[in-house]
């Protein structure tokens, strides 16, 4: 690199950096956050995990409250039940809705698991936890937007929530502090690649 570029470079760098500080001094508030991992692209639930797995490394207390998903184990439930015993981890248990067709056993499974959900977020306890899929629940119309969106907002002040799936709406994205889009470009199912041990579960 010659001495014009990496002098523009430093220049670039040092600007950067300031930037960097600057957004860091000015984070001055202390408290819990709302994400939401939302849009048709592969790894929403994956993410939330590797949070999980971060508040885990500092010895927080985690809860995960799965909607939807259940009938098949996935790597990330073994690895946490078999490392973590002690989480607290529930699934609404009765796989996707097309696989029920049965749309009012889906509203109860619903309404069931965010009862859990629900008392999981008064606790004081738990620094993360995560409501994966839970935006569904909110499309179908399975659980009141105004219920959900009341129990997030009168959490814990330390307690950060994560909510995945897609969609999920207006009033969530309002109430969260973070919002993420997982935009696909290409799925490897849609060239008839089958899902992977390991990597798609």
């Amino acid at each position: 690199m010659n001495s014009d570029n990496q002098e523009k470079h430093k220049k670039k760098m040092q600007q950067l950096k300031k930037n960097v500080e600057t957004s860091i001094k000015n984070a001055n508030i202390s408290r819990g956050v709302g994400i939401l991992l939302t849009g048709n692209g592969k790894g929403k639930t994956s993410s939330a995990f590797g949070m999980a797995i971060r508040a885990l490394g500092y010895e927080y207390q985690v809860a995960i409250v799965q909607f939807i998903k259940g009938k098949r184990l996935s790597g990330e439930e073994t690895f946490i039940r078999k490392n973590f015993p002690d989480l607290t981890f529930y699934q609404m248990n009765t796989g996707f809705t097309w696989d029920t067709q049965d749309k009012e056993m889906d509203k109860l499974a619903a309404r069931r698991t965010w009862g859990i959900a629900k008392k999981i977020l008064r606790q004081k306890k738990y620094h993360l936890v995560i409501l994966d899929e839970l935006t569904y629940m909110l499309s179908f119309k399975y659980l009141s937007e105004t219920e959900v969106i009341n129990s997030l907002q009168n959490r814990p002040e330390n307690q950060s929530v994560v909510v995945t799936g897609r969609g999920g709406g207006k009033a969530l994205k309002d109430w969260a502090d973070t919002v993420s889009e997982v935009k696909e470009i290409k799925h490897a199912f849609n060239s008839r690649i089958m899902a992977r041990e390991g990597v798609d579960y």
